[in-house]
């Protein structure tokens, strides 16, 4: 009796396991091993969780300064250009869910959604599968190898419940439909490669939570979205923290490093060189100062100048 109910035990377990694998193209070891440089905490399917107060964070910085620190550090296939936007002046910045679209095979879509709903519990479209994965902080990212004619991966519909659960916006290598009434969704933005009117159709989701391809970028499920006018720049999860502090430091030097120059306390040669002691002591009372730019410590600004890689 204890052997049949220790075999019927790994049987559940076993089974579990596997539609767990289905609800994903990759298994969460193979996530693990893509990811494997990030060392800190991860959703229960493998993808990292890049803390929330580092989200916030990201929001305050210039793309183009992450972009320096990331192509210095020999990542120089993270950005991706040449998008339309809901509005302008709304950041898309989180972390990456990732999905991929291809052009619909019929015996292929029928065993997707038959597995989806029979054996996932998955309703409706499989353009709406992955917003179920999605939880505060996340970025919906999807190529849909470009499609904009019948390749609207959402309306207005689809965006209210993207921005309900993840409180953020999307990334569509793709179309979107519903332009005015989406404008209208406050807080909510895409980047897409253009509106359309014409519903989804002819596509099939075939990659959840998988590595995708955005243009001429590499996307990571967890990779920290950093989605401004310039364009979209993919930050690996595990330098999330570095191009962060450093495209802060940065921003925070150049405001600095301005006002020095316009007091004639130090020259512009000075400033763009290496540091003194001087200087850095300086820079730490002028932050005493100024506590709406935030506090960095003498420890730091070491550290950053150290590996100055901008």
């Amino acid at each position: 009796m204890k052997i049949y109910s220790k075999m019927l035990f790994i049987s559940v377990v076993f089974l579990s396991y596997g539609n767990a694998l289905m609800a994903q193209t990759i298994p969460k070891n193979e996530l693990i091993f893509l990811t494997s440089e990030w060392k800190g905490e991860r959703f229960d399917d493998g993808r990292p969780k890049i803390p929330d107060e580092l989200l916030e964070r990201a929001k305050k910085i210039g793309i183009d300064d992450a972009w320096t620190v990331l192509e210095n550090q020999g990542y120089t296939n993270q950005f991706e250009g040449n998008w339309k936007m809901v509005h302008n002046d709304v950041p898309v910045v989180g972390r990456a869910v990732t999905a991929m679209f291809m052009p619909s095979r019929p015996d292929v879509e029928k065993n997707i959604k038959e597995r989806g709903i029979n054996s996932q519990g998955r309703k409706g479209n499989t353009n709406s599968w992955p917003i179920e994965e999605l939880t505060t902080g996340d970025v919906y990212v999807a190529d849909s190898f470009g499609k904009i004619d019948a390749g609207t991966l959402m309306g207005a519909t689809l965006a209210t419940s993207i921005l309900s659960k993840s409180g953020n916006g999307v990334v569509f290598n793709g179309s979107a439909r519903d332009l005015e009434a989406i404008s209208k969704i406050e807080g909510f933005n895409a980047f897409v490669r253009d509106f359309h009117p014409s519903f989804l159709e002819e596509e099939v989701l075939i990659g959840l939570n998988t590595p995708i391809r955005i243009g001429g970028a590499m996307v990571l499920p967890g990779d920290l979205v950093l989605a401004k006018r310039e364009g979209v720049l993919f930050i690996p999860a595990h330098l999330a923290e570095q191009v962060v502090g450093t495209a802060e430091f940065v921003s925070l030097k150049d405001i600095f490093g301005f006002e020095m120059i316009k007091s004639k306390q130090y020259t512009t040669g000075q400033i763009d060189s290496q540091w003194t002691v001087k200087i850095k002591e300086d820079f730490v009372k002028w932050l005493e100062r100024h506590p709406e730019l935030g506090k960095m410590t003498r420890e730091q600004i070491d550290k950053i100048l150290s590996k100055r890689t901008w």
